[in-house]
């Protein structure tokens, strides 16, 4: 098994469910983009760029979805969180109910641009 896959595998099966969702739109609006494994955390890839990642914060209950290249991203702003980063932003997913499925597949769509 991949190290992003067992990442994935290895997140309570509150997170799982919505980390499979979030590769699963990844993937339909991207589908260039490459799953890998980088600094500890799943990384989504078109080609060598990075588009964006998943990160699990149990601390405080919630899936993040960072953008490598956030602060170019000009749609949606008052969904994405920056909390003091200077180039990522991200979506905070708190549950499955919690995710707006329009901003999520225009920010992809936005990134991937960005990113290629």
């Amino acid at each position: 098994m991949k190290p992003a896959e067992e990442y994935i595998i290895n997140q309570p099966e509150v997170y799982q469910e919505i980390i499979f969702y979030l590769c699963d739109v990844v993937q339909q609006i991207v589908p260039e983009a490459q799953l890998l494994y980088k600094w500890k955390l799943p990384f989504f890839y078109i080609g060598k760029m990075p588009l964006c990642y998943i990160n699990v914060v149990p601390k405080k209950k919630y899936v993040d979805l960072g953008f490598f290249y956030g602060k170019h991203l000009q749609l949606h702003p008052e969904f994405l969180t920056v909390e003091g980063r200077t180039l990522v932003k991200s979506l905070r997913y708190f549950g499955m109910d919690t995710i707006p499925d329009e901003v999520l597949r225009d920010l992809l769509k936005e990134a991937a641009v960005i990113s290629s």
